[in-house]
This record gives structure tokens, sequence and C-alpha cells, in this order.
């Protein structure tokens, strides 16, 4: 499965939350903060077989009853541990957008910042010590 098509398939289910309200979000963040539940968690396998989770929380942008954060995060399986041997997963793509109190939508489209660290690779400590 492409990249194209995760990012696709999670922007259709988080199209679903954009619909919402600002009230209703927030009555979610507050309901899955006593819970510690999340807005949707959903299964699937696509066309090519590939199996897949996606993942969708809301939060306060900055205190309660201001702008909602909607975040939601694709993982294709089967997950790889971080550099191969750490029991630790990141998701293949996410997207998310903030929702203000009057019901606007604030900032531009948020992208996938995994994916901008891959593009733009970070030095490892080998290269810094090693690069003249």
């Amino acid at each position: 499965m492409s990249t194209d098509e995760m990012r696709r398939i999670l922007a259709g289910r988080l199209a679903k939350f954009r619909a919402w309200s600002h009230a209703q979000l927030a009555e979610r963040v507050v309901r899955d903060g006593q819970t510690g539940g999340c807005l949707d968690h959903i299964e699937g396998t696509a066309p090519d077989g590939t199996e897949y989770q996606m993942e969708f929380q809301a939060m306060w942008k900055d205190q309660p009853g201001g702008a909602v954060v909607v975040l939601g995060d694709f993982s294709a399986s089967p997950q790889r541990p971080l550099w191969g041997f750490i029991p630790i997963y990141t998701p293949n793509v996410t997207d998310s957008f903030i929702l203000s109190p009057d019901g606007g939508l604030m900032g531009g489209p948020e992208r996938n910042v995994a994916d901008a660290a891959r593009k733009k690779p970070r030095p490892t400590l080998e290269t810094r010590l090693f690069v003249t």
C-alpha cells in the first residue's frame, strides 16, 4: 500500500470529524479524557490485502473550552519496531486539524510529522562525529 493511498484513506475518515461542531468535539474531549477513550479506532484491510488500523484523538489545544485539536494516525501492518528492536511503533501517516470555538478551522493543513522527518533526515551521531 502506498503512502498516498494511506493518506487518502485517513483523510476520508478524518473528514467525518471535520463536519462535527466545536460543541460535539468538546464534549468528546471531556468524555474521552475521563474514560481514556478515543474518538474512533478502526481496523481494516485495504484492497491489496494490507491490514491497517486508524486511531483518532481529540484534545484541547491550549485550554479547556478553547480550540480542539483532532489527530488521526494510520498504521499499516506489520509494524516494525523502532530501530528494528525497540518495541515502540510509529504510525505510517498522520493528519490533523484544529477547530476554534467559533467553528472555524485554524491554520493550514497539518501533515505527517514523521513523513516530514523522513524527507529531511536528521544527522545521526555517527555523521556528527565523522563529518568534517
